[in-house]
């Protein structure tokens, strides 16, 4: 069973930034996709950024340019680096994983592995 394991979220001043983590245990998928939703209160989730096997990344338009989602080599652990910060950017972030597909969307019933999520709040 897949395990996905986020770090890093905080509280932070606007133009502020932090870096998300992702530790992704028992994963062995060749093809892939990997991502960062988040939801704030009193909203549905919405996708943030994901990257494939293919190192091909994919992002909102309202983080691009300031968000930037990587993955270390071993493609074990995955980063959120959050530059810009904006108290609009204030969520519970979640991790996920689709290891069956590279093709990657911001469609959550796609992804069939979740982390418990990291809480941002973004403070002006």
């Amino acid at each position: 069973q897949v395990q996905l394991v986020e770090s890093g979220g905080g509280s932070v001043q606007t133009g502020g930034s932090l870096r998300l983590s992702c530790a992704a245990s028992r994963f062995t998928a060749s093809f892939y996709c990997m991502g960062w939703f988040r939801q704030a209160p009193g909203n549905e989730r919405e996708g943030v950024a994901t990257i494939n096997n293919y190192g091909v990344t994919t992002y909102a338009d309202s983080v691009k340019g300031r968000f930037t989602i990587s993955q270390d080599e071993f493609k074990n652990t995955l980063y959120l680096q959050m530059n810009s910060l904006k108290p609009e950017d204030t969520a519970m972030y979640y991790c996920a994983l689709d290891p069956y597909r590279a093709s990657c969307i911001f469609d959550e019933v796609k992804f069939d592995y979740w982390g418990q999520g990291t809480q941002v709040t973004v403070f002006s």
